[in-house]
């Protein structure tokens, strides 16, 4: 019998139980996939709260790795003994064993491994489309602004970065935290819950702001984000751990030096199959090629699903969590 997480209303971790379940077997244009490792993001935590809508019961997480064991009707493209790795709907990674829709899998090159694609699918390929497509005008040469520099995709997005020729600032909450993200090759730190942000942005450009600010905090640091951009520069909302961005007063981004926000979907930039294809390559080649470390913090098992929700809201990881199926 397989093994799935599921939860029946939402709320804190504690809704989370880990379950027995039948499986089945794959429709038309589904695969069922036998997990190695399941990515543990903090995505996954708005779902389970109702942040992110949802209709429990139902269950949970959108990132996994693993082999193909079985092909519905009309899947072209993949075969059964696959290695492949996933980011997208419907909810249910968490699991030993699913059903689900061939169109979110990605196959693996032999040398990733099923712990690096779960940490880092959802998280690179986030890194990539925020790098390379939420601000058309980023170059190499510019400086950016990373939030959570530390953090799951923070450390994937600072080497990304550097390959693209950029100078990385970044922000984190303790002195463990700037070590990792000097290690993956962040310029300059800033301490965010000592230091003002902005004000520190400005000492490190000779006042003139960066060209991107990366932010995947939300509520907390709008405010500074915005005043760290140069004129015309664009903020990118890539995330809400300390709550929803504040509603957009346009004529405060008309006064900051007419810049721009956006607060871009995965699902936007994954959805034309070329674009797919392109970012799909850009991510995974760097990482085949070894391009590019995967810092995996935390490992769990599938049962300690209440705990590793515990540790991310609390901010008690470094680098990707997983769950070691």
């Amino acid at each position: 019998m397989a093994k799935a997480v599921r939860f029946y209303e939402t709320g804190g971790p504690e809704v989370l139980k880990l379950e027995d379940v039948h499986v089945g077997e794959p429709g038309p244009g589904e695969v069922r996939i036998r997990h190695a490792a399941v990515g543990c993001n903090f995505a996954d935590t708005y779902f389970r709260s109702g942040y992110y809508p949802v209709q429990p019961p139902c269950g949970i997480g959108v990132e996994g790795a693993g082999t193909i064991v079985a092909l519905g009707a009309g899947v072209t493209g993949f075969a059964v003994g696959d290695r492949v790795a996933y980011n997208g709907s419907p909810l249910g990674a968490y699991s030993t064993e699913r059903v689900m829709p061939a169109a979110p899998l990605f196959k693996l090159p032999d040398t990733i491994t099923f712990e690096q694609a779960a940490a880092s699918t959802m998280r690179g390929l986030s890194a990539t489309y925020w790098l390379v497509k939420a601000n058309p005008s980023i170059k190499a040469g510019n400086t950016i602004l990373l939030h959570a520099a530390a953090g799951g995709v923070g450390l994937l997005a600072v080497q990304l970065a550097k390959l693209l020729g950029l100078r990385v600032i970044g922000t984190v909450s303790s002195e463990e935290k700037a070590e990792k993200a000097r290690a993956m090759g962040c310029d300059e730190i800033i301490f965010y819950r000592r230091e003002d942000v902005a004000a520190r942005v400005r000492e490190l450009t000779d006042g003139q702001g960066v060209s991107t600010v990366f932010d995947s905090v939300g509520k907390d640091t709008f405010e500074g984000s915005l005043k760290s951009l140069k004129r015309r520069g664009v903020l990118v909302g890539c995330g809400t751990a300390s709550g929803p961005f504040p509603p957009i007063d346009a004529f405060q981004m008309m006064l900051q030096g007419s810049v721009y926000f956006t607060r871009p979907a995965f699902a936007d930039y994954y959805a034309d199959p070329a674009e797919r294809a392109e970012l799909a390559a850009l991510w995974f080649g760097h990482l085949a090629a070894g391009r590019i470390n995967v810092e995996i913090g935390q490992r769990y098992g599938l049962a300690d699903c209440v705990e590793a929700h515990r540790d991310l809201e609390a901010g008690r990881t470094i680098g990707s969590s997983i769950f070691v199926v």
